[in-house]
Parts: structure tokens; sequence; C-alpha cells
């Protein structure tokens, strides 16, 4: 079993910050990418920002330079830093990780979401 346990959303005003979180747990062999995803009101899920094990990171065109995503691999862990918010930025954001379990299989784990509300 895998869980992943996001934290940090919030209300703020537009050019406000906020820091997501989210930590994996349970039969991890290895993670080889974890990332944040976001939904925004009737719009698809898309994603805003990944990190590879091997150090590559990719961003959404909407946020870069505004947002910045870490990993803590000793904790299993990503995050998000948001700053410059804006009220396009509201969404429910998840965490995902391709990570494979002790039993060797790989797959996608996603996160149930943290909600993000940006007022203009």
């Amino acid at each position: 079993q895998v869980q992943l346990e996001e934290s940090g959303g919030g209300l703020v005003q537009a050019g406000g910050s906020l820091r997501l979180s989210c930590a994996a747990s349970g039969s991890i062999f290895r993670i080889v990418a974890m990332g944040w995803y976001r939904q925004g009101p009737g719009k698809q899920r898309e994603l805003v920002a990944t990190h590879n094990s091997g150090g590559g990171i990719e961003y959404a065109d909407s946020v870069k330079g505004r947002f910045t995503i870490s990993r803590d691999n000793a904790k299993n862990a990503v995050y998000l830093q948001m700053n410059s918010l804006k009220p396009e930025d509201t969404a429910v954001y998840y965490c995902n990780a391709y990570l494979c379990t002790d039993n060797r299989a790989c797959d996608d784990y996603w996160g149930r979401g943290t909600k993000v509300t940006v007022s203009s």
C-alpha cells in the first residue's frame, strides 16, 4: 500500500504565496518522479511541475518564474513553493508520484488533492 498525503492549500490573495507539501508512505522501493498537477473549475487536470530522480525539472509555462518544485528524497517528499499567485491558479492541486513498490511493481500514484483559492 502506498499513500500520498498533501498539505498546505488554502485561501490567499492575489500576489501572495503558499507552499504545498506531499509525502509518500508505504511499501516504497524507489521513487522515479514526483510532481504536482492541478484541476481548475471546469478544466481538465494539467501538469504544474515535475521533478525526477535524475534532477530533471519541468514546469508548465503558466507557472514558470513563479513556482518552484523541490524534493526531499530522505523523506519521500515533494514541495511546491507558489509565489505571485494569480486568480487563475485557483484549483485543486494533486500530488503525483511514479514509483516502484517493494515487489518491484511500478505505477502512478495520486494524492487526494488540496484546494488552493486565490482571490482577486
